[in-house]
């Protein structure tokens, strides 16, 4: 049965990013029994900026003196002279969108552990800025591209933006059932297959309402390979764990 997780009363007895991040894991543990041999699943939970490289780390580690930039020292190494590149043509200052990530990936052994499928589960952060929505959407848009089979799962409440519908838009569709009010709240299975030497994009819409079970949708790794995702078992198994009422 779906809660609210952004709203009272839940909201004031429990964090939403505690059951986001263990959502994840339980999805994993679910497909550990259901995924055939060759393939497994990891869950894959980030929150806010991306984290800075330590450049004083490097700069310690890198070899320092003339010897190390090819420079003319004792070891009769030969003089080179150093490249200057030219002024930008444009700089300014921005702040690349910081995206949260509660999503599990599964991989393929057999193809040199080859991404195949990717579960994303929404944040409110995903869908609180244009900026943030254009790159989930285009993440997702990318994995498809790859042939990688995407279910976006969202059960964010207090935003009422639909990332399906936006991915839709940005390969040139339109879903008829999200005429004339698209649904907040949804699962939707995606996926990019060849038929006859043409590229197939196929999807799976479920809307999602509070206080109903959650669907069971099609997690594909490969043309012909097909794993049912039982969402209701592992968000029930979430909150159970977290002891939700």
């Amino acid at each position: 049965m779906l809660r609210d997780h952004f709203r009272p009363p839940l909201d004031d007895l429990r964090h939403w990013e505690g059951f986001h991040a263990t959502w994840p894991v339980m999805i994993v543990a679910q497909l550990r029994q259901q995924l055939p041999r060759g393939y497994f699943a990891e869950p894959r939970v980030h929150s806010g900026a991306s984290a800075e490289i330590d450049v004083a780390t490097f700069e310690h580690e890198s070899p320092a003196g003339p010897a190390a930039a090819g420079g003319n020292g004792s070891n009769g190494g030969v003089a080179t002279a150093v490249w200057a590149p030219p002024q930008p043509t444009l700089a300014f200052v921005t702040d690349l969108p910081a995206q949260d990530v509660y999503e599990v990936l599964v991989f393929d052994e057999k193809r040199r552990c080859r991404l195949v499928a990717a579960v994303e589960i929404v944040s409110p952060a995903n869908k609180d800025r244009p900026e943030h929505r254009r790159a989930f959407v285009a993440k997702c848009a990318g994995l498809l591209r790859e042939r990688v089979s995407v279910v976006i799962v969202d059960v964010v409440t207090n935003r009422s933006q639909n990332l399906f519908g936006e991915l839709l838009e940005l390969l040139g569709q339109t879903e008829p059932s999200l005429q004339p009010a698209a649904p907040p709240l949804y699962a939707s299975a995606c996926r990019l297959t060849k038929r006859e030497n043409e590229w197939l994009a196929e999807t799976w819409l479920q809307p999602l309402a509070l206080g109903r079970p959650l669907p069971t949708v099609p997690l594909w790794l490969a043309d012909d390979l097909a794993v049912p995702l039982n969402l209701d078992e592992s968000y029930e198994q979430s909150c159970g764990i977290l002891n939700l009422p």
